[in-house]
């Protein structure tokens, strides 16, 4: 059977096993990677600019990772972080999304956003943070997926019952761009930030059945463990995390806010997931966070046991790219290797 085939038939809703699609759709988005994975230095690079000015974050960012951008392809998916209506930085703040979308659109002429948010009806989310508005002006395809019927795919994960769903509009891009939140998680994440924001890729309810899929997550002793195994459905081709605010404790909507005044991209889950914990630690945060290794976060465990990003700090490479950038540079690298 070809991959347009099967293709056409996952569009009307089937949710199958997932590997042999994945190879397919990915096949063209893979080869296209080579050169550029050829090039890296064995490290997860992660840029960081000490910055309060998006407009300026944004286009150091994109600079910092010209040979990923020159690469994105026509289709492009971008999953934000829209889990509630509440302002940033529980939510991406808008200005963030606008100066992404101004850049890929020099580059793609398809851009879709896809969101599930947790704590509130997604179009609604969508309309009182003036996402709606803003993708009108840019062309872009809003996907509000606790609408969607079709369109599941199933994947399988350790730690689910019955696997989960992501939604086909991420996978059939030739690029997913990842833009994530500086936050604490007071319902069993611990924190929220690149590979917790992956969970709004996927449907609460199976169109099947109507069996609950975030009810098994959030009531799981395993949970942490479940949000690691949702990334194993996808790569995202960079992440940019908005530090200029963020919550050391509580979140994902409310919490103690601290200005870190600081914006970071990467293309690796794991090395940003780690750096994220460990400015939160610059700032003191929640017992959970401050206990033991960073790497030994239960997220950040379970994504390294999957080959998800990098294997240990010795595989982060953070630089500045800017002078204010610096200090926090070298506050972030001490904390990482704290031994606990």
């Amino acid at each position: 059977m070809g991959c347009k085939y099967r293709r056409r038939t996952l569009l009307k809703g089937l949710t199958v096993s997932a590997m042999y699609l994945l190879g397919c759709i990915q096949k063209n988005k893979d080869e296209s990677r080579d050169q550029v994975e050829g090039r890296r230095d064995n490290v997860a690079k992660v840029f960081v600019i000490k910055t309060e000015d998006r407009e300026e974050g944004i286009e150091e960012l994109f600079n910092s990772m010209a040979d990923r951008v020159d690469s994105l392809g026509n289709k492009v998916a971008i999953k934000a972080n829209f889990n509630s209506g509440d302002p940033f930085p529980a939510s991406t703040h808008i200005d963030t999304l606008e100066n992404i979308l101004r850049k890929v659109k020099d580059h793609s002429t398809h851009i879709t956003l896809a969101e599930r948010s947790g704590m509130g009806i997604t179009e609604e989310v969508f309309q009182m943070l003036g996402v709606t508005r803003l993708a009108r002006g840019y062309d872009v395809e809003l996907i509000p997926l606790d609408r969607e019927k079709s369109g599941w795919i199933r994947f399988e994960g350790e730690h689910w019952r019955r696997g989960f769903l992501m939604h086909f509009s991420f996978l059939n891009a030739d690029s997913i761009i990842q833009t994530c939140c500086l936050k604490t998680h007071a319902f069993g994440g611990h924190f929220t930030l690149s590979l917790k924001n992956s969970v709004g890729m996927v449907a609460k309810y199976d169109p099947e059945d109507n069996y609950n899929y975030m009810a098994e997550l959030h009531s799981s002793r395993h949970q942490r463990l479940m949000i690691a195994e949702i990334n194993s459905a996808y790569t995202p081709d960079f992440i940019i995390l908005d530090a200029i605010r963020g919550f050391r404790k509580g979140g994902p909507a409310t919490g103690e806010v601290i200005s870190p005044n600081l914006m970071v991209v990467s293309e690796d889950r794991v090395a940003m997931d780690a750096v994220g914990v460990a400015l939160l630690r610059v700032y003191g945060t929640t017992p959970e966070l401050e206990r033991g290794n960073i790497m030994d976060q239960e997220q950040l465990k379970r994504a390294i046991e999957l080959g998800l990003g990098a294997k240990n700090v010795d595989e982060i490479l953070i630089e500045p790219l800017n002078s204010g950038a610096e200090k926090v540079v070298e506050q972030i690298e001490e904390k990482l290797r704290e031994v606990r």
